[in-house]
C-alpha cells in the first residue's frame, strides 16, 4: 500500500502525549495526529478523545522530509454544521456605543474562531509547518530532559 497525502487508512492508538497521539499504521508505519486534527471543536486534553489501543480512521495530511507523516482524525469526516445565526446581540457582550468588549474575559464561553470554508494554499503550509514545528520542539524537549545539557562548557 503506498502513503500519500490524501490517502484515508485505518490505524490503531498506540501513545497519548499532551500534543497528540501516535498511530501504527499498516505495513509497520506510524504517524502523528496533532491535537488540533482530533476533533472539530477544541481539544484540552488529547485523553478525553482517545485511548491507546484504540482503532481510528485517519487522513495522510503530510509527509515531511524526514519521513513523518501527520495525520488528522477530523479531516476524514465533513465539518459538523453551524446552528443558524440568531438576529440580535444574543450571546454577545457589549460596551457603550456598539463596540466589542475587549477585555477576552468577558467573551462569552465556548467563542471559537472558524476558520474559511477553502483554506489557501498558503493556509494549509502554515498549517503543516507549525505542526511540524510543534513537533521538532517536543523532540528537543525530550532530548534535553533525557540527556541534559548538551551544548558543552559546562558551569562556570
Amino acid at each position: 500500500m503506498e502513503f500519500g497525502v490524501g490517502a484515508v487508512v485505518d490505524g490503531k492508538v498506540t501513545g497519548i502525549t499532551k500534543f497528540g497521539a501516535f498511530v501504527a499504521l499498516p505495513e509497520g508505519k506510524s504517524g502523528l495526529v496533532h491535537i488540533s486534527e482530533i476533533a472539530y471543536s477544541y481539544v484540552n486534553e488529547v485523553s478525553d478523545h482517545l485511548h491507546e489501543g484504540q482503532e481510528v480512521k485517519v487522513k495522510i495530511i503530510g509527509i515531511d522530509q524526514a519521513n513523518r507523516i501527520n495525520l488528522s482524525i477530523k479531516q476524514v469526516e465533513p465539518p459538523p454544521q453551524r446552528p443558524p445565526r440568531q438576529q440580535g446581540n444574543s450571546g454577545q457582550r457589549f460596551h457603550g456605543g456598539g463596540r466589542p468588549n475587549q477585555n477576552s474575559a468577558q467573551r462569552p464561553m465556548g467563542f471559537v474562531r472558524q476558520a474559511p470554508k477553502e483554506p489557501t494554499d498558503f493556509e494549509d503550509r502554515l498549517k503543516q509547518f507549525m505542526q511540524s514545528s510543534d513537533s521538532k520542539l517536543s523532540e528537543l524537549r525530550y532530548i534535553e530532559k533525557k540527556g541534559g545539557n548538551r551544548r558543552g562548557g559546562g558551569r562556570r
